[in-house]
C-alpha cells in the first residue's frame, strides 16, 4: 500500500486538466515545476499493480497501466504523473493511467493512497 498527503499546490497546477493529467511532485521538486505540480509527501512504495486502485479522497480509480518508472520516481523523487484516459498502454514511464473519469478535486490536506 501507499499512502501520502498533498502538501501545498502550484499556482498552475490545473494546467494539464484538458489533457486529463496531473503532476505530482515531492517537497524538493524543482523550483521552475512547483507551479505547475501538486506537492505530496515522499514515502515509499514496494509495487504498484494494475490490479490495485487509487484513491483520492476516498474517490477510487481504477489503474488500467503502470509505467516502468513509477514506483521509483515515487520513491526517489514522490514524481510522478496521474492521466485519467483509460490507456492500457505505458507511452511515458513516470506515468501511473487511470480509468477515464473526471479529474477529482484536489486540495492541500487531500489523501492520495493506492492498495
Amino acid at each position: 500500500m501507499y499512502q501520502t498527503v498533498v502538501k501545498s499546490i502550484g499556482n498552475e497546477a490545473n494546467a494539464f486538466s484538458a489533457e486529463k493529467m496531473i503532476i505530482l511532485f515531492g517537497e524538493n521538486a524543482p523550483q521552475e515545476l512547483v507551479d505547475y505540480c501538486y506537492m505530496i509527501e515522499v514515502n515509499a512504495v514496494d509495487t504498484i499493480t494494475e490490479s490495485e486502485k487509487l484513491y483520492i479522497n476516498d474517490e477510487a480509480f481504477n489503474i488500467t497501466k503502470v509505467g516502468n518508472a513509477v514506483v521509483k520516481n515515487l520513491n526517489d523523487l514522490g514524481h510522478i504523473t496521474l492521466k485519467f484516459d483509460g490507456s492500457t498502454e505505458s507511452e511515458q514511464s513516470g506515468t501511473l493511467y487511470l480509468e477515464d473519469k473526471a479529474l477529482p478535486t484536489i486540495t492541500v490536506g487531500s489523501s492520495i493512497i493506492i492498495k
